[in-house]
């Protein structure tokens, strides 16, 4: 078990944000006045009330409910010694998160807490993403990783899995912010993912043991998402999204925001584009980011040696194969379609096809169609 910085300090902050009424905006404001979280609960009403506390949240604090709610967490970090309790005052604190409005008193955390302290880099989207997004998030992932940067991202379905499983297999660290307590994995079947990356990096949240997922948390997991990183990259997005709710926290945190262009014919490009529209860095590689983040990092970046195998250098294609993968430009396209674009019968298109998928040069998406696979 990770000890916790002082016992009595930590049933205090426990017991403070399980006190209903009171939250992220207020704890900094009653803090700002006592100094300490001991001070704060030695208040009587008229010292608490003339910090700026509403009689009912005096009332709330002096209710013993949350004293004894308090037990579930503590009985949750004593289970395990890859558990930690990290609140505002201790040095365990990361740093860039603290510099936030708002930041959460208490972070519960699986894994290891030091990663908190690494550079981060955001990496957000879709939960429903066209194939060509997943392959982008991931490629992001991968290129992050090989520079040292950690990946946040928030364990949902879609570009957030592709971002952490990337991150993994890269032998990457990464980082998910959950809207959840920690006793409980959402979505569930994310199980597995979730303990993988509580071996190779850190499960972060600020909701208490016990927190079953509600709409209204995940906004506030964002701003966690977001606080955590030097920039935050966005992977196909809806007009009305968590991504674009993540990247209006980035810049309220005066936080880098990144955007990757799409077809302006997928609804799942609109978003992008708004935040490209409004300022966000248009991201075609990985040296995007690195230009624009770098000189905020506390350390040098590890560069990556260059790819051997690199895009140009790849062995030439038979004619055949050749004409045919040209047609794709990156357009994902059905046998139907490819039929009538290039004069081929059904059974060589379906040979060439299987070839090309062999060589790793296009790939199948859910619907059935093929897209060409950019490796730059």
């Amino acid at each position: 078990m990770s000890a916790p910085d002082s016992n009595d300090n930590l049933v205090h902050w426990l017991r403070l944000i399980r006190t209903n009424g009171i939250g992220p905006k207020t704890i900094p404001k009653l803090l700002a006045v006592f100094q300490t979280i001991d001070k704060l609960f030695e208040a009587n009403g008229s010292q608490l009330r003339a910090a700026g506390a509403s009689d009912k949240q005096i009332n709330a604090l002096q209710q013993p409910d949350a004293l004894e709610d308090t037990r579930l967490d503590l009985d949750w970090l004593e289970q395990a010694d890859d558990r930690a309790i990290v609140t505002l005052d201790s040095p365990r604190y990361p740093p860039l998160l603290k510099q936030i409005p708002s930041p959460p008193p208490v972070l519960f955390v699986r894994g290891d807490t030091d990663v908190l302290h690494t550079p981060q880099l955001a990496i957000v989207g879709s939960r429903k993403p066209t194939t060509q997004g997943t392959r982008i998030a991931a490629r992001f992932a991968r290129d992050l990783a090989s520079y040292g940067i950690t990946v946040c991202s928030g364990l949902a379905y879609g570009i957030d899995a592709a971002a952490h499983k990337a991150t993994l297999e890269a032998g990457g660290l990464t980082v998910a912010v959950t809207g959840t307590g920690l006793d409980r994995v959402y979505p569930a079947s994310h199980h597995a993912l979730a303990h993988e990356i509580a071996k190779c990096g850190a499960l972060v949240s600020e909701f208490p043991i016990g927190t079953n997922p509600r709409p209204a948390f995940f906004p506030r997991r964002n701003r966690i998402i977001s606080g955590l990183s030097h920039g935050t990259l966005v992977v196909e997005a809806a007009i009305k999204s968590g991504s674009l709710t993540t990247s209006a926290h980035a810049t309220e945190q005066s936080r880098e925001v990144f955007a990757v262009p799409g077809n302006i014919d997928n609804p799942l490009s609109r978003g992008s584009h708004q935040l490209i529209r409004h300022g966000a860095t248009l991201v075609e590689s990985i040296d995007d980011i690195i230009q624009q983040i770098a000189p905020l990092l506390p350390a040098k970046l590890s560069f990556p040696e260059a790819d051997i195998a690199a895009a140009d250098d790849e062995p030439a294609l038979p004619d055949e194969l050749s004409r045919l993968l040209s047609v794709f430009e990156f357009e994902a396209l059905t046998l139907d379609q490819l039929v009538e674009q290039i004069d081929i019968d059904i059974a060589t298109l379906t040979q060439q096809i299987t070839e090309l998928e062999l060589l790793g040069r296009i790939e199948s998406d859910a619907a059935g169609a093929y897209i060409r696979i950019n490796k730059l």
